[in-house]
């Protein structure tokens, strides 16, 4: 499906029944990477997976920033009428998730949020410094909107009232400090490491975020 919102054309996908739960990818991915995981959630979940401006179906743009891929959602959510609303993002996702959450408070209920950081330093130093080199080669808008963003200050994380809980791996790409720091800036925030995994080895095509959404959502 698509729907336009904020001057561009998202493309989403619906599936199952019940109250709504959004999942928003990463970097450079798509819908598809949610595929294995809403096989279990539609069963329990209306389940959007979109496709973010400039990844998957959705229109590119020439230049990219987390706010407008926020407002992107926030518009979304709004021409849909949808309430009660969980969302679930990873890396990009998560960051698109905490702008929601604290610039439209009252639009989600319930945030679930993965390898999530709010400063560009916030990624350890080896992959930030790959980041680089990658976008000196390509100079792909995606790679240099994460290098200079996004900039989430505290005061804007004590705005979330949403339900948090904020995932990541063991091995994961975003500093563990820095996310157990965001996690003291949230009032109903949850900060929970998953020993052996990485940035996103239990989200791309596994079933074990599904089992994570649904454990934190009953």
């Amino acid at each position: 499906m698509f729907i336009h919102v904020n001057g561009v054309r998202l493309f989403y996908e619906k599936q199952g029944t019940g109250k709504p739960l959004i999942l928003l990818h990463g970097n450079e991915e798509d819908h598809r990477i949610f595929d294995e995981a809403i096989e279990l959630l539609k069963k329990h979940y209306t389940v959007y997976a979109v496709d973010s401006r400039g990844h998957g179906q959705s229109d590119k743009v020439l230049e990219y920033h987390y706010l407008d891929m926020a407002k992107d959602i926030q518009e979304m959510i709004e021409q849909l009428e949808l309430k009660d609303i969980s969302l679930m993002g990873s890396s990009d996702g998560a960051i698109i998730g905490l702008l929601i959450g604290s610039l439209y408070p009252k639009l989600v209920d319930h945030l679930i949020l993965a390898g999530v950081n709010v400063k560009p330093n916030g990624v350890i130093l080896e992959v930030y410094q790959e980041m680089k080199e990658q976008y000196q080669k390509t100079k792909n808008p995606l790679i240099r909107m994460m290098l200079e963003e996004p900039h989430i200050s505290n005061q804007q994380l004590h705005q979330i009232e949403a339900k948090t809980l904020l995932l990541a791996g063991s091995d994961d790409l975003i500093k563990l400090d820095h996310i157990e720091r965001i996690s003291h800036h949230i009032k109903n925030c949850e900060f929970r490491i998953l020993e052996g995994e990485d940035h996103s080895s239990y989200i791309i095509h596994n079933k074990k975020i599904a089992k994570i959404i649904l454990e934190e959502l009953k």
